[in-house]
């Protein structure tokens, strides 16, 4: 089941990413999705992955990865 916006995220997902990871995560879980349909456990892992290229976890707290 794609996501039409972030306000479409599971509750989890919108309570602890900030609003540009939310949308790393549904753009990768749709593509994801229409990938391997049907197979909702790993779509979510696929955006999970999507958002951890690009954010890590300090504390509480998703943050954006420091540039190199």
């Amino acid at each position: 089941m794609p996501y039409a916006t972030n306000d479409d995220l599971p509750i989890s997902v919108q309570r602890h990413l900030p609003p540009h990871a939310q949308d790393i995560y549904r753009e990768a879980f749709n593509h994801a999705y229409a990938s391997h349909p049907g197979e909702d456990v790993r779509a979510h892992r696929i955006a999970w992955g999507a958002v951890k290229r690009s954010y890590v976890k300090v504390g509480d707290s998703w943050v954006a990865h420091s540039p190199a």
